[in-house]
């Protein structure tokens, strides 16, 4: 009877018998895991993923909020500044005076609105795809501020008279011997500021910090 039950494999235990398909099914759930990568390999691809997001995150919330700030800042100056007298905020210093403004920030460049249209669009693609990329907090700051302001002006650039790509964009805070600007331009300047400061400290958009 013994020699039979060792042909046949028949454990000759309990204890063995139960050991058989625990064997089993710890083979299949090894098989269940990804080629080359265990449990803690996949965790710590998931933990390295989510500061990006939360940058990512913080970039579109700081363009939304730009953006939103000029849209309704432009609206209200088109609605009750437009063909009326410069409102003083500090005597000749500062006002509010509504005009439509062909070129880029600042008044400059008022023959090429076409090509500054372009560029503003190109610079919201550059920006969407250094998102990819992106765990630094400034970082993300800096390129949502870019990123709201040129998508502020395109907006004036494609939805304004006298047509697409060749809108006129509306500026309305006016300084004393200064141009007359609005919310986008000084988001666009204060992010190529901090662009320009992160880069003077070796600041990458991936977080890293380089010495020349």
């Amino acid at each position: 009877m013994a020699e039979a039950e060792r042909i046949i494999g028949t454990p000759d235990t309990p204890d063995e018998a139960q050991a058989g398909p625990e064997r089993s099914s710890g083979g299949s759930q090894g098989q269940d895991l990804p080629a080359g990568q265990g449990p803690l390999e996949g965790q710590q691809s998931a933990e390295a993923a989510s500061p990006r997001a939360r940058r990512v995150a913080v970039l579109f919330a700081v363009a939304a909020f730009a953006y939103a700030l000029d849209l309704v800042s432009k609206l209200i100056v088109v609605a009750k500044l437009e063909h009326h007298a410069p409102i003083e905020i500090l005597g000749d210093w500062l006002k509010l005076e509504a005009i439509r403004n062909a070129g880029a920030a600042f008044g400059f460049g008022e023959a090429f609105t076409v090509i500054f249209s372009v560029i503003a669009a190109a610079v919201i693609v550059v920006i969407a795809r250094l998102a990819r990329k992106l765990y630094s907090l400034p970082w993300a700051i800096a390129l949502g501020l870019l990123l709201g302001g040129a998508l502020g002006n395109l907006t004036d650039r494609i939805f304004r008279s006298p047509g697409v790509l060749e809108g006129r964009v509306v500026d309305f805070i006016a300084p004393k011997h200064f141009a007359v600007f609005n919310l986008a331009d000084s988001a666009i300047v204060c992010g190529g500021i901090l662009i320009v400061l992160l880069s003077f400290r070796g600041v990458d958009p991936d977080g890293t910090v380089h010495r020349d």
